[in-house]
C-alpha cells in the first residue's frame, strides 16, 4: 500500500483501482451469481449449468457477450466510494489498532485494521450487491423483470420500502469484515516480502508487485469470503418471504437440501476472476496515485 497519500488521493486512486478491478472481473462475477443461484436439480433433470465454462458459454450463446456484463452500471457506478471508504477505513484501522504507539504494525494488527474497513464499505455494498445480483440472474430469453438499476431500486422501494434495497446488509456484513481483513494483511504480507532491501521506490517495482501481492490478496479474500457470498446472494435474489428469519433460513435450507459443497458454488469462476482483478486493482491504486503526484504534488 503507498504511504503518505491524503485523503483525496486515497479517494481518486482507490476509484480508479476499483474501475479496473469491475472491468476485468464482472464477467466472472456473473457467472459465479449464476452458479450460486441456479435451481436446484431434480431427479432425472440435468443442471441448468453444468459448471463455470457451460454457463459462459450457454451466456454468450443465449445473450451476447453483453450478457456477462450485466449489472456492470451498479457495481461501476459505486465503486470510487466503495473503494475510497474501504481505503480509508484501512487507515483510520490502523491508526486505531497502533493507539500511541510509533512502532510498525503486527500482521495481527493488520489483520483488524483490514477488518475495521469492512464495516465502512456494507452501507454502500449492502445494496449494491442487491442490484447487481437481481440483474445478474435475469435470463434475457424469459420475460425480464428489471429494466435496469434505477428501475430495480423503484420495484424494490414499491414492494418493501428502503428494507428491501438493503436485504442482506448482515450478509455482507459477515462476508466483507472477515474477507477485507485477510484481504489487506495479506496484501501487505506479500509486498513487504517482495520489496527489495534498498526499497526503490519506482513506479515499475511498484506495479509490478502489486501483481502477485494484490492477486493473492484476492484470492485469500474469496477463500473466507466465499461461504458467506453464496448465502448472501440467495438471500438477495429470492422472493420477498421465502426466508421470513433472513439469513438462517438460507443456511438451514442450504444445509439441508445442499450440504457443505453448496457454500462454495461458484468458487471455481472467483478464483479464476480474484487474481487478475484485484492485481489490476492495486495496479489501478499505483497508477493512480502516480498521476495524483504528478498533477497535484500538493493535494
Amino acid at each position: 500500500m503507498s504511504e503518505n497519500q491524503s485523503p483525496v488521493k486515497y479517494f481518486l486512486a482507490g476509484g480508479l483501482g476499483g474501475v479496473c478491478t469491475v472491468l476485468v472481473g464482472h464477467p466472472l462475477d456473473t457467472i459465479k451469481v449464476r452458479l450460486q443461484t441456479m435451481p436446484l436439480v431434480k431427479a432425472g433433470e440435468s443442471p441448468l449449468y453444468r459448471g463455470t465454462w457451460d454457463c459462459a458459454v450457454k451466456t454468450v450463446q443465449k445473450e451476447g457477450f453483453k450478457g456477462l456484463y450485466k449489472g456492470m452500471s451498479a457495481p461501476l457506478t459505486g465503486v470510487a466510494p466503495i473503494f475510497a471508504i474501504s481505503f480509508l477505513g484501512y487507515g483510520l484501522g490502523k491508526k486505531i489498532f497502533a493507539g500511541n504507539s510509533e512502532a510498525e504494525l503486527t500482521k495481527l494488527q493488520i489483520l483488524y485494521a483490514g477488518a475495521f474497513s469492512g464495516i465502512f464499505t456494507t452501507s454502500i455494498m449492502a445494496p449494491g450487491e442487491r442490484i447487481k445480483c437481481l440483474l445478474q440472474v435475469q435470463d434475457s430469453a424469459k420475460k425480464v423483470q428489471y429494466n435496469g438499476p434505477v428501475d430495480v431500486i423503484k420495484k424494490l422501494y414499491s414492494e418493501g420500502g428502503i428494507r428491501s434495497i438493503y436485504k442482506g446488509t448482515c450478509a455482507t456484513l459477515l462476508r466483507d469484515i472477515p474477507a477485507s481483513g485477510m484481504y489487506f494483511m495479506t496484501y501487505e504480507v506479500i509486498k513487504e516480502a517482495l520489496t527489495p532491501a534498498e526499497k526503490q521506490d519506482t513506479l515499475g517495482q511498484k506495479l509490478l508487485i502489486a501483481i502477485p501481492a494484490g492477486g493473492m490478496a484476492g484470492i485469500l479474500n474469496w477463500v473466507v469470503a466465499m461461504p458467506a457470498d453464496v448465502l448472501k446472494s440467495r438471500l438477495q435474489t429470492a422472493p420477498e418471504g421465502t426466508y421470513p428469519n433472513g439469513l438462517r433460513d438460507v443456511f438451514r435450507k442450504l444445509m439441508a437440501e445442499e450440504g457443505v459443497p453448496a457454500l462454495f458454488k461458484g468458487i471455481t469462476p472467483v478464483m479464476v476472476r480474484a487474481f487478475p482483478a484485484n492485481a489490476a486493482c492495486f495496479i489501478g491504486l499505483e497508477f493512480g496515485f502516480m498521476i495524483l503526484n504528478w498533477i497535484a504534488p500538493n493535494l
